[in-house]
């Protein structure tokens, strides 16, 4: 199908079961509710879908399966986080295979690429398939920034749909439509920046903590989407504390721990992410529990 590049993606979780083997029933379940709630479409196998714990095969019997049961119904994109470019290229192909809508791409894992290197890695991605492409800026996770210098740069490559920025500026925003104007649509990629993205033209959000609070995510949405500017801050106000969660360098973990605490999966992670305990999860829980005893009235 035709992705519409705008309004919320779920970078969807991946579930195990406890012996920490793909659970695809528990992952297709999670994404039943949040489809219920009303998600526009679904990131499969990003960061928070633990994409490098995964093996080649249990990527691909993930997403035949993700694709099969959503059928259509909002299109499904797959994260593309590889360690070389040959294999990322490889990963596009078989997505466009496997019935993948587009794909979410990130600059090559563990090198940290120059701008020649990096824009010579999307543009092999893009040859590599059929495939509209959203382009992960990461640089605070990933080490590599893709500047509003480089989108321009890269703005021959018609595949380069969509732009996921996650530099932690805000004012990245306005840089790429002031130097690209409407060749690109722009996602708020930073779930506690994402208001503030907003306002100054991102028309999407990848967000983590939609996993956990669903129908609250959607409530902010439809209250940006309406204009509705006092009632959103209201709620972006109740939710920033659990958005924070968004930004750390466990945010695997605390998603997945806010996601089981809301009745959404586990919060099982594959090494060498481990549980998280003693103060910190004590730390982590009070976030959750406050957030759910105070969550705002949806009606």
């Amino acid at each position: 199908m035709t992705v519409s590049w705008r309004g919320v993606f779920p970078a969807a979780c991946t579930q195990f079961h406890p012996d920490l083997s793909l659970n695809v029933p528990g992952t297709l379940a999670h994404l039943d509710a949040m489809l219920a709630a009303g998600v526009h479409g679904f990131v499969m196998m990003g960061s928070v879908g633990e994409n490098t714990t995964l093996e080649s095969a249990e990527k691909r019997e993930l997403l035949k399966a993700t694709v099969g049961h959503i059928a259509k119904r909002v299109p499904v994109l797959v994260g593309v986080a590889e360690y070389t470019t040959a294999q990322a290229c490889r990963w596009a192909a078989d997505a466009q295979k496997l019935g993948a809508d587009g794909l979410m791409v990130l600059p090559p894992m563990v090198y940290k690429s120059d701008a020649r290197e990096t824009i010579a890695h999307f543009r092999a991605v893009a040859k590599a398939s059929d495939l509209p492409i959203m382009v992960y800026n990461n640089p605070p996770a990933y080490k590599v920034d893709i500047t509003p210098e480089m989108f321009v740069e890269m703005a021959d490559e018609p595949k380069f749909a969509c732009i996921k920025e996650s530099s932690d500026n805000p004012r990245r925003v306005t840089d790429i439509i002031n130097l690209t104007g409407d060749r690109y649509v722009v996602m708020a990629g930073v779930d506690d920046l994402f208001l503030e993205c907003c306002m100054l033209g991102a028309v999407g959000w990848i967000s983590g903590l939609v996993n956990a609070f669903p129908a609250e995510n959607r409530l902010i949405w439809d209250l940006v989407q309406a204009g509705k500017w006092d009632e959103a801050r209201t709620v972006y106000r109740w939710y920033t504390p659990l958005l924070h969660l968004d930004t750390h360098m466990k945010l695997v973990q605390y998603i997945k721990l806010a996601s089981a605490e809301c009745g959404f999966g586990t919060e099982l992670t594959r090494p060498p992410r481990l549980p998280i305990v003693g103060d910190e999860r004590e730390q982590v829980l009070k976030i959750i529990r406050t957030a759910k005893a105070t969550r705002p009235q949806i009606k």
